[in-house]
């Protein structure tokens, strides 16, 4: 593929920049570097001054023109961002002088004016160039949008977002960030008077190398690389009175949706942050009718192709269980001998033997606050709103009740966890007499450490890999819940093993 791709487009007005803008900036990341040229007055600090609004979801953000102080710094939510112009540079040499030479590691750079140090320009870029057509109007302006390099994807993408938006008759809503998630999905609503929708972008992308047997990570623990298996069960959510959010628009190949809006009503409230019980009563409950009923393994995507719904199976919950010595024992300086991995291993194959063993149902994996919204205007169960599901895997229904009540961002206090794990026996009692309420305990345990376990690794590897150290703060909530569930008598021989070899998380 070319290392170079472009487009151009008209923008008949500053909306237009600043719509333009935000869907770039729902595309970039740390590294990336954009320029913007064109002559005096063609709208170069309008375009950044638009993006650093977006970014900050601040639409009177006060962001002046670099011109003077040449570089302006932002700590913005998703990333720190560097305005530069150049205009005043007389010779390469002085980008030094600036902390532009080398280019900061780790940041966005919008650079003005480029043409004055063209050279020291990066190879990996995307050049916007600006320039004024006074015959569509006085505010109109032409952009040529070109990606080099590696940015040249980027800018593909850009142009396949304007096509998707356009189809869809969104091009001219506006845009409002929202903040994205662990993953390389990114979120907008998008704004027009007949109301208000999220635009998705999920790029198929592995997690990791194809080192677990030939697979990546995400494709070895049934992660989803793509965005059809959302839509996919996001369908049959609703086709079984779940809230989940309807599909307006998609773009299966390309990975774009348009979704219903449930606006932001959390599950949680106060400072710091705490369960609001009636809303964690009815996620119990939703979450005791769906696994009330019978479920397919297999669900309509397309016309003429299924969904295959994948098993949470002792091979997947070994490899995520893995992630705990590979990232977070390193951390706190204790690697694993060859034999206490294997001990590890050997104690995880029995307890999940009984996984295997268990009733399997829709197991929507991260059913916690985050990803929970409250739709007082519903009756019932539909009154929880479900917006993460797209790595759902068939399993033990005992795995979502614990993401909910060990929930990793926030305090679940022990009494509600207790009230609602009663709470939903007795529902599943009253529909089948013959629910195993001991049975199921076990099993709550037995996912609580595995899942626990895993997030340990998960966030000790977002902080050291992918650069996200806001989510070692969780670690020593996750490791009080680890503690808890390890307390069940089936437990002993691993718990052993534990106070032996993980040492708690550093405070």
């Amino acid at each position: 593929m070319s290392a170079i791709a472009t487009f151009s487009l008209v923008l008949a007005n500053e909306t237009a920049t600043a719509q333009l803008m935000a869907d770039l900036a729902l595309l970039i990341s740390p590294g990336d570097v954009i320029t913007l040229s064109g002559e005096l007055g063609a709208g170069k600090t309008a375009a950044a001054r638009a993006m650093i609004r977006y970014l900050a979801g601040d639409d009177e953000l006060e962001v002046p023109s670099p011109t003077f102080t040449l570089a302006q710094s932002y700590e913005l939510p998703s990333f720190p961002l560097v305005h530069a112009d150049l205009y005043r540079i007389n010779d390469a040499n002085e980008l030094e002088e600036i902390g532009l030479s080398p280019l900061p590691e780790g940041v966005v750079v919008l650079i003005e004016w480029p043409e004055r140090a063209a050279a020291s320009m990066p190879e990996d870029r995307i050049d916007i160039a600006l320039s004024h057509r006074p015959a569509l109007g006085t505010m109109a302006r032409a952009a040529e949008i070109t990606g080099h390099g590696t940015a040249a994807a980027t800018v593909r993408r850009l142009k396949a977002l304007r096509d998707f938006l356009e189809a869809a008759n969104y091009l001219d809503a506006g845009r409002r960030r929202m903040a994205g998630d662990a993953s390389t999905r990114s979120y907008a609503r998008l704004i027009r008077d007949d109301g208000v929708v999220i635009l998705m972008n999920a790029p198929r992308r592995p997690d990791g190398a194809a080192i677990y047997d030939g697979q990546s990570y995400s494709a070895a623990v049934h992660l989803a690389e793509d965005v059809k298996p959302f839509v996919a069960i996001a369908n049959g959510l609703r086709a079984h009175g779940i809230s989940a959010p309807a599909i307006h628009h998609a773009d299966l190949g390309a990975g774009f949706l348009i979704t219903e809006d449930f606006g932001t009503a959390a599950f949680i409230a106060g400072d710091p942050a705490m369960p609001i019980a009636e809303r964690y009563q009815a996620a119990t409950g939703m979450l005791a009718a769906l696994h009330g009923e019978t479920l397919p393994e297999t669900l309509p995507l397309l016309p003429q192709a299924d969904y295959k719904i994948p098993t949470f199976d002792t091979v997947a919950l070994l490899i995520e269980i893995g992630l705990m010595p590979e990232w977070y024992l390193p951390d706190r300086g204790t690697p694993l001998t060859h034999e206490a991995h294997t001990e590890f291993l050997a104690l995880w194959r029995e307890l999940l033997a009984k996984s295997e063993a268990a009733p399997r149902t829709w197991v929507l994996r991260d059913f916690h606050s985050p990803n929970l919204i409250w739709l007082d205007d519903r009756d019932g169960i539909r009154k929880v709103g479900v917006i993460d599901f797209q790595d759902t895997v068939l399993g033990p229904a005992a795995y979502d009740l614990v993401s909910l009540l060990q929930d990793a961002r926030i305090d679940v206090p022990e009494p509600l966890e207790l009230a609602m794990l009663a709470r939903y026996a007795k529902a599943r009692r009253a529909a089948d007499p013959g629910f195993d309420a001991g049975g199921f305990a076990e099993m709550y345990a037995i996912m609580s450490v595995q899942r626990n376990t895993r997030l340990l690794g998960t966030f000790a590897r977002l902080n050291r890999r992918d650069g996200k150290p806001h989510y070692l703060r969780h670690q020593p909530r996750i490791w009080s819940y680890l503690n808890r569930s390890l307390a069940h008598p089936t437990l002993a021989p691993i718990r052993d093993w534990y106070a032996a070899h993980v040492p708690p998380p550093a405070t």
